[in-house]
């Protein structure tokens, strides 16, 4: 049997998902060698769309991925993160998508089935790519959790806010400071 590298098995993962006809309206992602399809609900996109609106702001479209496969380090991770934010100047790879080195921002909007992913090993990967911001929104917890300074596959610093308070990113590359005052409680 051939081995194949990381990246190669899951192209060859997604392939064969690609051509399955799953019904619309479900992300589709790789964590740790498991397929997940979660069904997106309205408040899970608004928030995300609020987020979206707000870097906006200060960042070009072009910088901004949603839903966009990215392999992160660890067993067989091609995580399609609600938001992420790319590097100025990144360059596509060969076959369209960004390396997970010039990601500098990641928002993760919990689902009822996933958010042991979101926390777990997302968090974990996301930190060994030194993701230099993950920020998770929990919609069941009316809480949002920036995780920053990555260092040794973790985190440093944690900070946590309600629903309704600011998020201050102004002393991290995102540069801004995000409102969720309309984001909803699932």
């Amino acid at each position: 049997m051939a081995e194949f590298t990381n990246e190669q098995a899951l192209d060859k993962m997604f392939e064969a998902l690609e051509r399955e006809p799953f019904l619309e309206g479900y992300k589709i992602e790789i964590v740790e060698g498991a397929v997940h399809m979660t069904p997106q609900r309205a408040n899970h996109w608004d928030v995300i769309a609020g987020i979206y609106d707000q870097m906006r702001t200060k960042y070009p479209r072009q910088r901004l991925l949603s839903d966009v496969r990215v392999d992160y380090p660890g067993d067989l991770n091609g995580f399609c993160s609600d938001l992420a934010l790319v590097a100025d100047g990144a360059k596509r790879t060969e076959r369209g998508g960004f390396l997970c080195e010039d990601v500098e921002f990641v928002t993760e909007v919990v689902s009822r089935g996933t958010g042991q992913n979101d926390y777990g090993p997302k968090k974990t990967a996301y930190a060994a790519a030194e993701v230099a911001v993950y920020l998770i929104v929990d919609p069941y917890q009316g809480k949002c959790h920036a995780y920053t300074q990555p260092k040794n596959s973790k985190y440093r610093i944690e900070t946590t806010v309600d629903f309704g308070a600011e998020i201050d990113l102004t002393h991290t590359v995102v540069g801004l400071t995000l409102t969720t005052d309309d984001f909803a409680r699932d």
